[in-house]
Order: C-alpha cells, then sequence, then structure tokens
C-alpha cells in the first residue's frame, strides 16, 4: 500500500471501531469475529500491510520523539487469551525502544495497596516524545474489582466511603483523570480487544495441547471464564461511561488475530497522524555553526 493509501485506511479504522460517546454503546452490537473494515483485504495479505504500517509508525513515532511536544499513552484491556501481548509484540515492533515503554499491571504490591487506586499508573506515564504503553492498567479497578468486589477489603479504603457506587465513582474519577491528561498534551487512546467466548475457549485448548504454550495458561483463567457475562457487564459499563472525543475506547474485533493487528496499527497511525508531528527546526545560528563544522570536517586530511 501507497503511504496515502495507509493514511486514509488508518482514517477508515478509526472511525470505524471509535466509541466518542458512550451513551448508546452496547456491546451485543459488536461483532468479535468481523474483518470488514478493510474492504477486498484478506489474511494473506495482512504481513505485507502490517510490515508497512509499522514503517510508517516508526517515522512518526520518530518525529514524535524529536519534536518533544506531545506523549502517547496506549491502553489495552481485554480477557484471557484476546491477543494483547501479541498486539504490542507485533504492532510495536519497528518502534525505536528509546521513545517507548511497556508496563503491564499485575496483582497490587503491599506499596501500592497504601496509595490510591490510579497511584501506580500515574507513576509510569509518558514523558513528552514518548510512547506508553499499558497492558492492563487502572481499568482493572472497575472490571476484576467491579466483578470479584470482595478485593475492595484489601485496598484499605476507610469503610464510610465504599459505598454501592464506588465504581460509578471511580469511572467518573478516570474520566477526569484522562481529560487532565489530555490538557497538558498526553493523547490517550484505548483498545478494547473483543475476543469472543468460543475463540477464547478455542485458544485455551491451545495451550493446553500445544507444549510450547503451556507456560501461557494458568487455571486461574478458566475461573475468570466463570464470570463471563459479569465481565461483559463491567466492561459495557466502563466504555459507555469512560468514551470521549478526547480519550475514545477502539472496540477491535478480537477473533481473527491479523486483522486485530492491523486495525490496532491503523488507528496508532491516525493518532500519530492528527498531530501535525514534525521536526524541529534549526535556526540560522544553528545552521551557520553546523556549515562552519562541516567545512572544519571537509578539511580534514585522511
Amino acid at each position: 500500500m501507497k503511504p496515502q493509501d495507509i493514511l486514509e485506511a488508518a482514517k477508515s479504522l478509526r472511525k470505524k471501531y471509535a466509541v466518542t460517546d458512550g451513551d448508546a454503546f452496547l456491546l451485543q452490537n459488536c461483532n468479535p469475529n468481523e474483518t470488514s473494515g478493510l474492504p477486498g483485504i484478506k489474511k494473506g495479505d495482512s504481513k505485507e500491510i502490517l510490515e508497512e504500517s509499522v514503517q510508517m509508525m516508526a517515522e512518526l513515532q520518530d518525529m514524535l520523539y524529536a519534536q518533544d511536544h506531545w506523549s502517547i499513552l496506549l491502553i489495552f484491556q481485554a480477557m484471557d487469551a484476546a491477543g494483547k501481548d501479541g498486539v504490542i509484540k507485533h504492532v510495536m515492533s519497528g518502534i525505536n525502544p528509546q521513545g517507548c515503554e511497556v508496563h503491564s499491571f499485575k496483582a497490587p504490591s503491599t506499596e501500592e495497596l497504601d496509595h490510591d487506586f490510579l497511584w501506580r499508573s500515574m507513576r509510569r506515564l509518558p514523558a513528552r516524545g514518548m510512547i506508553g504503553i499499558f497492558n492492563r492498567s487502572y481499568y482493572e479497578e472497575v472490571l476484576v474489582v467491579r466483578v470479584h468486589p470482595e478485593i475492595l477489603q484489601s485496598q484499605k479504603i476507610p469503610p464510610e466511603l465504599v459505598g454501592k457506587n464506588i465504581f460509578e465513582k471511580r469511572q467518573a474519577d478516570i474520566r477526569q483523570m484522562e481529560e487532565f491528561l489530555g490538557r497538558n498534551g498526553t493523547v490517550v487512546r484505548k483498545f478494547f480487544l473483543n475476543v469472543s467466548k468460543a475463540e477464547q475457549k478455542k485458544r485455551f485448548l491451545e495451550r493446553i495441547d500445544t507444549p510450547e504454550k503451556n507456560w501461557k495458561f494458568s487455571a486461574a483463567d478458566v475461573k475468570e471464564r466463570q464470570c463471563w457475562d459479569q465481565y461483559m457487564e463491567a466492561y459495557e459499563s466502563m466504555i459507555q461511561t469512560t468514551s470521549s472525543k478526547e480519550s475514545p475506547w477502539h472496540v477491535i474485533p478480537a477473533d481473527n488475530k491479523w486483522y486485530m493487528r492491523i486495525a490496532v496499527s491503523g488507528i496508532i497511525i491516525d493518532t500519530l497522524a492528527s498531530l501535525n508531528l514534525q521536526y524541529p527546526k534549526v535556526d540560522e545560528k544553528r545552521l551557520a555553526q553546523l556549515k562552519e563544522v562541516r567545512a572544519t570536517l571537509m578539511a580534514e586530511k585522511e
């Protein structure tokens, strides 16, 4: 694909999957198996398209790093085996490691439990010029904690503050925090990798039956699978209440990994391209210095 074709496809994917106003959002209307965002593109085309997309992303990221004005925060949330790790690995493969940081958030430590629920994530926000990736995030506090509210007991919150609307309040806090980030130059893009229950079962069985993938499987994953409906309700509520034009959710079909990766890469490209990124311009004084240094180098004898 030509660069302009990639940019047009990226914009199309962003428009198709972005949720900027969650009031009417229903997860049941999102098909995890669909691949219609790029008409005419098939799985056999995906490797070349992804490689071209990664190359364009790398060029844009280089300008982001050099300009040093904006930062990008990419958040990935999904059920187990949806493909978060694979997306990060394949889509971000061409990014300069100096300009990218990946953070995976698991069960909070004792120190983290002594702080508010946003504290550990805020410490990992990307600096200007950087792309930060959260593999799971502060959204776990309105997902897994909502499905398993007994977790709240370990968070040392004063009992009088743990009311029936605690998760609605947390979602409001998150939305306000993301608005603050946006006003300070951090562009937040959120991805829910929407895998079906049937596809998750297929991938779990593959992990069990393939020795090289046994390490990926945990019995706890099956335990969480039993709470599928509760998780879908939690994800739907999360997307409905924390989607905005500035910090949209993107609900990406995840049953077909090749398509999911192209869709995610396209949305990241569209985000970077929208920032009017440029390499810093050198002033006249600096140009004169460069000219002088060049002349000195050229005058050296071999």
